[in-house]
Order: C-alpha cells, then sequence, then structure tokens
C-alpha cells in the first residue's frame, strides 16, 4: 500500500506563490508518474501537471508558464511552485502516484490540500 501526504496548501493574494509538496511513502519497487489535480466546487477534478520518472512533464495550458513541477526521485516526493496564482486557481490540490509496488501496479491518491487565492 503506498501512502501519499501533501503540504503546502493555504490562503494567498492574487499574484502571490505557493509551494505544495507530496511525498510517497510504503512498500515502492517503483514509481512511473508523478502528479497533481485540482477541483474546484462544482467542477470535475483536473490535471494540473504531471511528470514522469524521466522527467517528461504536461501541463494543463491554464497554468502553463506560471506553475512548475519537480520531483525528487530518491525522496519519492514531488513538488508544484505556483507563481502568479489568480482566484480561478482556488480548489482543492490532489496529489497522485503510479507506479509498482509489491509486484503490484499502484496508483494512489492524497488526500488534497485546499489553496484558496483571494483577489
Amino acid at each position: 500500500q503506498v501512502q501519499l501526504v501533501e503540504s503546502g496548501g493555504g490562503l494567498v493574494q492574487a499574484g502571490g506563490s505557493l509551494r505544495l509538496s507530496c511525498a510517497a511513502s510504503g512498500s515502492i519497487f517503483s514509481i512511473n508518474a508523478m502528479g497533481w489535480y485540482r477541483q474546484a466546487p462544482g467542477k470535475q477534478r483536473e490535471l494540473v501537471a504531471a511528470m514522469t520518472s524521466r522527467g517528461s512533464t504536461n501541463y494543463a495550458d491554464s497554468v502553463k508558464g506560471r506553475f512548475t513541477i519537480s520531483r525528487d526521485n530518491a525522496k519519492n516526493t514531488v513538488y508544484l511552485q505556483m507563481n502568479s496564482l489568480k482566484p480561478e486557481d482556488t480548489a482543492v490540490y490532489y496529489c497522485n502516484a503510479q507506479g509498482y509496488s509489491d509486484y503490484r501496479v499502484f496508483d494512489s491518491w492524497g488526500q488534497g490540500t485546499q489553496v484558496t487565492v483571494s483577489s
């Protein structure tokens, strides 16, 4: 079983910055991809950014140029640096990791961290 623990959310004014962290723990053999999703009230969960173990990245158009995803593979940790935040970035942000654990594929989610951007 793989657990993800997120941190770094909070309240920030528009134009400000936040950095989210997500650490994976458990019986992990390998992690192929780690990423961040978000869900605003009344909306579906959407991909924000993801990164493979080889460093390939994928960003939502709405965050390109403002958010940066990074990974520390040795620590099984993924980060999301969020700059120039906008009120429309307000959402619960969830960490996701996919890989192999105990000879099985896993697809795990964190508990979510609230990000609120005030105008």
